[in-house]
């Protein structure tokens, strides 16, 4: 599978405890090094900047072009749309909602942090409560329509 992933859930997965979840579940990962770079950024929390200094060997970093018609978008985000379509990923990883909406209108499919979780659940990789508990833990912002939208999808996984 070819996975593209912009900073935030990647930030979310590794202060979570569950950035491992996307080798066990995908095989591995990609970031623009625009994202390679945020990761790194001082204002990243250090458990952050560590992983993203020592990436496992299933995760690695790509150069991305600048699209300039995403310019709305800071460029972690232009980079991880723009290097998805460029690798017919399956999927782009990314929490923010312009972003997302934008990756849609590419013809990208997306998938959040919380996405990841519930995969995660689905093959008994984490339990869906306990999981989407620390993944809030972080700081990350889930609603609650969607994280009940979540365990109404998965009521065996709770």
């Amino acid at each position: 599978m070819i996975i593209v992933a912009d900073t935030g859930p990647v930030n979310y997965l590794v202060l979570s405890g569950y950035i491992s979840l996307l080798h066990e579940l995908y095989g591995g990962l990609i970031i623009p090094s625009a994202v390679h770079k945020e990761l790194l950024h001082t204002r990243a929390p250090a458990v952050v900047r560590n992983w993203a200094d020592r990436m496992p060997a299933w995760a690695e970093v790509r150069s991305a072009p600048s699209d300039s018609s995403l310019a709305d978008l800071g460029p972690g985000e232009r980079e991880a749309i723009t290097l998805a379509m460029n690798l017919h990923a399956d999927f782009l990883l990314i929490d923010e909602s312009l972003g997302r909406a934008v990756a849609v209108q590419n013809g990208l499919t997306i998938k959040g942090t919380l996405g990841v979780i519930e995969d995660a659940a689905d093959h008994r990789l984490v339990n869906l409560v306990e999981a989407i508990q620390r993944v809030r833990d972080t700081g990350i912002y889930l609603s609650d329509e969607l994280v009940r939208t979540v365990l109404d999808r998965c009521p065996s996984k709770r």
